[in-house]
């Protein structure tokens, strides 16, 4: 087994199970021997891939909100952002609310990543890995774009739609359905977009999706 693994496996009284919740492990070895794990690669290209944990409950992903996972996303946000026609503040509204910006992200319905995407809705969209943060966000993205036409451009109704399905809309005489879930959802993206739009960098702050995240763990073990 490898040595980085060995060392893994058997620290979990340093508070590894706090990084492992949060989604994969990395590390790179320094000067001196030293060992260095993260839950993020913190921009280092010396970092790389020992433990993949690729899902965590959707309620805790969304109470550990990610800033630093969003900004390492943006290259991908913007991209689908252009070949969607989408707002890149609508974009990040949504993962906002629907992983914290958690790619490992699943909920007891089953859906999946970053944009929450149920498996029928990743197979239309031609998504081959859910858990792909660019795929998992083109996937997303086409289908908030399919809904704004669907809905004629009504950004409410749309996202009632990604929360609850078109036919609930539908059924519900093109209002948002009186669902408890859906009737929270709609307006709390909608909170998020107003901030991204007048705040491109904003990082969710004093929000209660904030309040739980805790920076990465970064341990620095010595090997033996």
């Amino acid at each position: 087994m490898n040595r980085t693994l060995r060392i893994l496996l058997g620290i979990s009284t340093y508070g590894l199970s706090t990084v492992l919740a949060s989604g994969n492990i990395y590390a790179y070895t320094g000067s001196h021997g030293v060992i260095h794990l993260t839950n993020i690669r913190q921009g280092n290209n010396r970092y790389h891939l020992v433990m993949h944990t690729s899902t965590i409950p959707v309620a805790l992903a969304r109470k550990q909100y990610n800033p630093v996972t969003r900004m390492e996303l943006q290259p991908a946000v913007n991209q689908a952002a252009r070949r969607f026609g989408l707002s890149t503040a609508l974009i990040n509204a949504v993962i906002t609310v629907e992983s914290g910006f958690n790619a490992g992200a699943v909920s007891p319905k089953g859906a999946m990543g970053l944009m929450q995407l149920m498996p029928s809705t990743a197979a239309r969209f031609d998504v081959q890995n859910v858990f792909s943060p660019r795929e998992n966000i083109n996937g997303g993205s086409a289908y908030l774009a399919e809904l704004l036409r669907r809905f004629g451009g009504n950004l409410r109704l749309a996202l009632a739609a990604y929360n609850a399905g078109s036919r609930a809309v539908i059924q519900a005489g093109y209002h948002i359905p009186p669902f408890e879930e859906t009737q929270n959802y709609v307006p709390l993206v909608m909170n998020y977009y107003r901030r991204y739009l007048d705040n491109p960098g904003h990082t969710v702050g004093q929000s209660s999706l904030a309040a739980s995240w805790t920076p990465p763990l970064v341990i620095h073990l010595s090997s033996p």
